[in-house]
């Protein structure tokens, strides 16, 4: 599949997308706390939709015949679930961690954005894998610079979490996004062997890093979507969809 270059007018209209996932990702981060039932986070997302008239991208995707098709308008991932986390009435609790990951489709473009909360007091080592694992996001953003190429940007995420001695995870990361949620290219969070797709003006990319406190090999639940760690060690997943720029530092679309 072809890398998808976007005009300006298309940027501004994943803007919107992205702005709309943004500013509905920081409600939700607003009304985390413990006692919190994942089910309402979900509702709360069907109508915020619906006020904007905009399509809930995830519900009933399906990216291959094997999956079933995503019973869910959002992705909600506790502790070692990693990705794909399909919400039910659980009931977050005190010193949980939980990732939100949320897509938009408004006038035919799709914003995709991810964030990883605390509930309540956290342990030192949990707030140091959200630190890290966002930090990781904005450096490869840093890279995302017109006239590079794609592995400058898995090379800066790789860098940012090997000092503190977690675990990349392989096999998932981010992607082109556009009309479609998923677009070439494949954006590893580790260093490739080779360059990789240029990075022009016009290249939308949503980078994602998830990072474990332990080994980073996953597995899939029974739900056949979501996705979690071997050894049960918590993880992590920041995410943000960024446009490639002219001469200057990438734009992050999927700010509130």
């Amino acid at each position: 599949m072809a890398v998808k270059l976007k005009s300006p007018d298309e940027v501004v209209r994943m803007r919107k997308a992205g702005q709309l996932v943004g500013q509905t990702l920081a409600r939700i981060r607003e009304m985390v706390r413990p006692g919190l039932n994942c089910k309402d986070v979900e509702r709360f997302v069907h109508e915020e939709y619906k006020r904007y008239g905009a399509k809930e991208t995830f519900k009933n995707y399906q990216p291959h015949p094997r999956y079933p098709p995503y019973p869910s308008n959002i992705c909600i991932s506790i502790n070692e679930q990693l990705v794909h986390g399909i919400p039910t009435d659980r009931i977050l609790q005190e010193g949980d961690i939980v990732t939100f990951d949320l897509g938009a489709t408004l006038d035919g473009y799709v914003g995709d954005s991810a964030i990883t909360v605390p509930v309540g007091a956290i342990t030192p080592e949990a707030q140091r894998l959200l630190d890290v694992t966002e930090k990781s996001l904005w450096a490869g953003i840093g890279a995302a610079r017109a006239g590079g190429h794609l592995n400058d940007i898995c090379g800066a995420i790789e860098d940012a979490i090997l000092p503190h001695k977690m675990g990349i995870v392989r096999g998932y990361g981010g992607h082109g996004i556009g009309r479609e949620m998923h677009e070439e290219p494949h954006v590893q969070n580790h260093r490739m062997r080779f360059r990789g797709t240029p990075l022009r003006p016009g290249l939308v990319l949503a980078l994602e890093p998830m990072v474990t406190l332990g080994n980073p090999e996953t597995e899939e639940e029974d739900d056949g979507w979501t996705v979690r760690t071997k050894d049960r060690s918590l993880c992590c997943h920041f995410e943000h969809t960024v446009a490639i720029r002219e001469g200057h530092e990438a734009e992050v679309l999927t700010l509130p």
